[in-house]
């Protein structure tokens, strides 16, 4: 057995008359939800891109991606493009560090420069969501992600693809809407 296998189930002991055996068990699917955007060179082929790369990730099963939206910047100092956002979800066995470092790499792999500067225009953004009802808070990965309820280019792509979800933690989505209704955002009439 490899150990990206091993890191994917978990183990459990089953005493028997003969000897102590043990039993693999996979994780089982969890349903993910991930935002992306984009606002410099070319944000919607960059963003379709990196939902083609996520898809083609060999654990995700039952992809699905949101429309694009147009979103204002937020909370900048300098004058920035718009915005194309989504949100793709899937499910995956996969422990949500591993996902998390696959989505990094998606980033790098689409020009994303991380320079500690927060809010800054980029060519992708890939923000991990949420990972079934986990909540963790690492220094690496917190889920679900911390500004999740804070905005509007999150929320409502995330709401087409699941209008009942419930934020582990915060509660319904869609009663944070009213927190974000002043935020400039437009669906666009093209999905993922």
């Amino acid at each position: 057995m490899n150990c990206s296998r091993s890191r994917r189930a978990t183990w459990r002991t089953r005493k028997t008359s003969a000897a102590l055996t043990l039993v693999m068990r996979p994780n089982p699917p969890h349903r993910c939800y991930v935002a992306l955007g984009a606002n410099l060179g070319h944000p919607m082929a960059t963003v379709r891109a990196a939902a083609q790369k996520i898809a083609a990730l060999s654990f995700v099963d039952d992809f699905r991606g949101s429309s694009l939206y147009l979103s204002a910047p937020r909370e900048i100092r300098a004058v920035q493009p718009d915005y194309i956002n989504a949100v793709v979800t899937f499910t995956t066995a996969t422990v949500a560090i591993d996902v998390w470092r696959e989505l990094e790499s998606i980033e790098g792999a689409l020009g994303r420069i991380r320079s500690g500067a927060r809010n800054e225009a980029r060519k992708i953004d890939i923000d991990f969501l949420l990972y079934g009802d986990l909540t963790m808070a690492t220094v690496d990965l917190t889920l679900p992600h911390l500004r999740i309820a804070q905005r509007a280019f999150v929320l409502l792509p995330l709401l087409e693809l699941a209008p009942t979800i419930q934020i582990p933690g915060i509660g319904a989505a869609h009663a944070l809407l009213a927190n974000v209704q002043e935020q400039s955002i437009k669906r666009l009439n093209e999905r993922l």
